[in-house]
């Protein structure tokens, strides 16, 4: 399976995901942290994908939105960001 094949699997298959890096436990960046901080404190149930475990995923979320960086938050298989333009 393709690491774009993973990921669309992951983002249809859960109504919230956060491609991050680190986990929901244990944020490893700065923005990450405020993401999975907000999401846990609202009690939003999601799914978590820490990057930085996996090169391909690192890259392949980048492909796969379009988008350049992480955090990515998914909902419904939307992709939100911070991009007010």
């Amino acid at each position: 399976m393709s690491a774009e094949d993973k990921i669309r699997e992951t983002v249809t298959s859960n109504d919230v995901v956060l491609f991050m890096k680190g986990t929901a436990s244990m944020p490893q960046c700065g923005f990450s942290s405020q993401i999975a901080g907000i999401l846990n404190y609202m009690g939003v149930e999601y799914q978590d994908v820490n990057v930085l475990a996996d090169d391909v995923i690192r890259q392949g979320i980048k492909d796969y939105s379009d988008w350049p960086t992480i955090p990515q938050l998914y909902v419904n298989c939307l992709l939100y960001t911070s991009d007010a333009a």
